[in-house]
């Protein structure tokens, strides 16, 4: 068995059981709690109503052992669904097949009718595209084996694309991807039919914002020949009916929404989609969104060392950690805690030269009441 490792702190808690209750029970303060470490970049992470927990880390500088990985109860991450799928490589890629292996996966996330669907843009270091890579990959969680794979073709994952994040309709039907390649867009997928389409497709509200600056400890995050931080649509919340998406660029500070029902209908033009978005809240750049049970938007504010929360009318500061590097993505346990990885992109070897290319990282859980110990 390929492992790679999580902490080894012998007080941990088991990882295969949600620690926390939900945050919106917490009437203490919250911090975050560090239930595993990794020696590699994380990014994605998704938790099944068993309580497993599923991690993935993409291949931006290096090629990571394992793409896709459930951590077991002494914290250790193991290849998941296999160690086949867990088998591309980039100096082999001449070699194996990409359709059926994880090339760059990003991210993940566990439905309600107990699927994990696990998302493969496909670009390694967020660059070429390697051909058939880009796929969407759904796995039965009761048998542990790929139930359905979706394959994207050039119009809906082009050269320059990098579908970033993934939600599912709470009846399983629809699917809704962001593009936060050099062309932002929306990806839309009716599992019922197999049709597929890309929607705000250049859209503003799907694009890198020219005005904003990202930055990292106060200075701008920028690597040695000047480029920043160039995301377009990235963040990804489906309200908990499952009437609005939202999404922001990382390069950008306006979250937007458009009614679903605007991205289901095949008859509507991109013009008439585009005027169906709405400016939600004007703020600064984020990364991970997500919906808690109490209806609440967190966000992740990426310059902020926190995160963040919307009520619908004003926005507040959940939590700050000053050592929360870059929050990404969040996941809700069955019991309502909230996951969070710290994927540190701002000390990735691109913004600092001479760092490693295996970048350590953390998962991290949002906890009430007063820390105590490591774990």
């Amino acid at each position: 068995m390929t492992s790679i490792n999580a902490s080894s702190d012998a007080d941990r808690v088991p990882l295969t059981a949600a620690p926390a209750s939900s945050i919106s029970d917490q009437d203490s303060p919250l911090y975050l709690r560090e239930i595993a470490s990794f020696a590699h970049q994380v990014t994605g992470v998704a938790v099944a109503r068993d309580g497993r927990i599923f991690v993935n880390f993409p291949r931006w500088t290096e090629d990571a052992p394992i793409s896709v990985g459930v951590l077991t109860a002494d914290g250790d991450v193991r290849p998941y669904p296999d160690d086949e799928w867990n088998s591309w490589r980039n100096a082999k890629r001449d070699q194996l097949s990409a359709q059926d292996r994880w090339v760059c996966v990003q991210a993940m996330l566990c439905d309600s009718q107990n699927n994990l669907w696990v998302l493969d843009p496909g670009a390694p270091a967020q660059a070429f595209v390697v051909p058939g890579a880009p796929k969407l990959v759904r796995i039965d969680l009761a048998t542990d084996s790929v139930a359905q794979c979706i394959a994207f073709p050039l119009d809906i994952a082009p050269q320059g694309s990098y579908l970033n994040d993934v939600r599912v309709s709470p009846d399983g039907r629809f699917v809704y991807i962001t593009d936060s390649g050099t062309q932002g867009a929306i990806v839309v997928i009716d599992l019922e039919s197999g049709q597929m389409r890309r929607v705000l497709d250049g859209h503003p509200s799907t694009q890198m914002d020219p005005s904003v600056t990202v930055h990292a400890n106060g200075a701008p995050l920028r690597r040695p020949d000047g480029r920043g931080v160039e995301f377009s649509a990235d963040g990804i919340a489906l309200s908990r009916d499952g009437v609005y998406l939202f999404w922001q660029a990382v390069k950008g500070k306006t979250l937007y929404r458009v009614p679903t029902e605007a991205l289901r209908d095949t008859a509507l033009s991109c013009d008439e989609v585009g005027e169906r978005v709405d400016k939600v809240l004007e703020h600064g750049p984020a990364d991970g969104l997500h919906f808690d049970r109490a209806g609440r938007l967190l966000i992740t504010a990426v310059e902020e060392h926190a995160v963040t929360v919307w009520d619908g009318e004003s926005l507040a500061t959940l939590l700050h950690e000053p050592g929360l590097q870059w929050p990404d993505t969040f996941a809700e346990g069955p019991d309502g805690s909230i996951y969070l990885t710290d994927s540190r992109i701002p000390e990735m070897n691109w913004f600092k030269p001479g760092n490693p290319d295996a970048l350590p990282s953390r998962l991290l859980i949002i906890a009430g009441g007063e820390p105590s110990g490591a774990g």
